[in-house]
């Protein structure tokens, strides 16, 4: 196991917008109504920020020792930490030798994993779910109408990844679901939740990184620039300080989805 405490960036996500040279037209059309609170309760208790770091567990580098994994629900809760400038301490573990310790916190021995009020929490989208409940500032919550927006791009991206077979409809399965989300942006974005950065964004990003590497290495296939929405969407989440400074090398997302293009 590594460990390493992680001071994160501070830069403001909204800095990032006036990095986007897209459309006039990029603008948000659709009001943004006030976000309720949800109605389940992890049992954290509410504060404004970490007085300790917080003890995050995360895939190591299965390529360069001490180097981040390529796991992109961790990276999702990374982000999450950073955008909240929530300091923690990164433990990463060789997931094809499971130590001890590890199984005895999360017997399935899955990361990601957090520790907060001195309970470990298993699952990116409880964990991300607890911190915003927990450090409520900044907000990342994204209203119900627009959390589903994109979420079927990831399982169609494994579906073309997969395939061997180029008339199976599968790549297509994959462009109905990127020119839709093309589409939303045009008349939502320049993000998924407007012109702020939420949650939803955090979750997708690191799956559309995985996506561009992926294929581009196994299929030589890339996202039409005919999707400029799309492609002025990556381009501005994938420079963001804190999507720099928690993705993986693109070596580690190589070798991560191998088993699913040989196997």
């Amino acid at each position: 196991m590594s460990s390493a405490k992680i001071a994160p960036s501070a830069t403001a996500l909204s800095a990032t917008i006036k990095h986007l040279s897209v459309n006039p037209r990029f603008t948000s059309r659709i009001p943004v109504t006030a976000i309720g609170r949800r109605s389940k309760s992890l049992g954290v208790s509410m504060c404004s920020k970490a007085l300790e770091p917080l003890e995050v567990c995360a895939k190591e580098s299965a390529t360069t020792p001490n180097k981040l994994g390529d796991c992109p629900f961790t990276q999702r809760v990374l982000l999450t930490l950073e955008e909240k400038h929530l300091p923690y301490d990164l433990k990463l573990v060789d997931l094809r030798n499971k130590p001890e310790w590890l199984l005895n916190i999360s017997p399935e021995g899955k990361v990601p994993l957090i520790k907060l009020d001195e309970k470990w929490i298993p699952d990116s989208d409880v964990i991300t779910q607890a911190l915003e409940e927990k450090f409520p500032e900044p907000s990342l919550a994204t209203p119900p109408e627009k959390a589903s927006v994109g979420s079927k791009i990831f399982s169609t991206f494994i579906g073309f990844l997969k395939s061997k077979d180029s008339s199976d409809g599968t790549e297509q399965a994959l462009l109905n679901e990127l020119g839709a989300f093309n589409n939303y942006l045009e008349y939502n974005g320049p993000f998924i939740n407007g012109k702020v950065v939420s949650a939803a964004d955090l979750s997708l990003a690191p799956k559309l990184y995985h996506l561009e590497v992926a294929l581009g290495h196994y299929k030589e296939w890339s996202i039409p620039p005919s999707l400029t929405y799309l492609n002025a969407y990556m381009k501005t989440v994938f420079s963001m300080d804190s999507f720099v400074k928690t993705r993986a090398e693109p070596r580690d997302v190589i070798e991560g989805w191998r088993p699913k293009v040989e196997g």
